[in-house]
């Protein structure tokens, strides 16, 4: 199969196995299809699907990930011992594990081609990875709590493990319980990530989005909760801030000292 081949066999799988979708017409052009497999897949429930649907569902998102490029952390210039800071797309990070700042239903995001990272991270891994995430919850019989840290396999991102963690939503000012709700996010994914044998590990700004934590107050305990594992803890040896704002980029750019970061 093509490419082109590969993605009309996929949105045609996806309407076929709605009957709500019967009347959903495939747009002429590529991307407007890519756009169209996306929203099916962010909307679709943790359902099973064929071995023959992965397969090509597999090889596509391979495909996709390689023309978008993969950045390894590796290559990444330290500002401080053990610490990077790189702005760019998460989903092009080969590490051991990323951090998705999940929701508490731990589900991923059903808003179709919605901007927040937890759409990005479910949309390039695959279908496999909500069918995961539902397997952890049917386990835990109740919602995420905000400050823990759940832990699965990749699937089709460039990393090993996607660590999900639900931050604190926060109205108004931040309370304490949110500051230390937020410190736990971090602390939680490092030792589930050191106990998963984690050497490398990738941090997206938790919170600061669709929770609205103050992005500067954010970023300090972030830092302040990775220098403090780091101190005490040598099994992750290299800690990745991720930003996409420019402005977030800024904010960890002054924390961390000017010396090296990476676009």
């Amino acid at each position: 199969m093509t490419q082109q081949e590969r993605l009309l066999y996929l949105i045609q799988y996806l309407i076929k196995e709605n009957s709500r979708y019967s009347g959903i017409k495939i747009p002429r052009f590529a991307e407007e299809q890519k756009r169209l497999f996306r929203s099916l897949m962010n909307v679709r429930p943790p359902e099973p699907v064929t071995d023959e649907f992965l397969k090509v569902q597999d090889a596509y998102l391979a495909e996709e990930r390689d023309q978008r490029g993969v950045v390894s952390v590796s290559e990444l210039s330290m500002m401080q011992e053990g610490i990077c800071l790189w702005k760019g797309d998460i989903t092009t990070l080969r590490a051991d594990a990323i951090v998705n700042a999940a929701n508490r239903a731990l589900l991923g995001c059903f808003v179709p081609c919605h901007g927040c990272i937890d759409n990005a991270i479910h949309s390039a891994s695959g279908v496999q990875l909500r069918l995961a995430c539902r397997r952890i919850m049917e386990e835990q019989g109740r919602d995420e709590p905000a400050g823990a840290a759940k832990i699965t396999e990749a699937y089709n991102l460039p990393c090993r493990y996607v660590l999900h963690t639900v931050g604190p939503i926060v109205q108004g000012e931040p309370t304490e319980t949110d500051r230390m709700l937020l410190a736990s996010c971090y602390h939680s994914c490092l030792e589930l990530a050191a106990d998963y044998g984690v050497k490398s590990i990738v941090f997206c700004c938790i919170s600061t989005g669709e929770f609205h934590f103050p992005g500067e107050e954010a970023a300090k305990i972030a830092v302040e909760a990775v220098k403090g594992f780091i101190r005490a803890d040598d099994r992750i040896q290299r800690v990745v801030f991720n930003v996409y704002k420019d402005a977030d980029f800024q904010i960890y750019r002054k924390l961390l000292g000017d010396n090296q970061c990476s676009y």
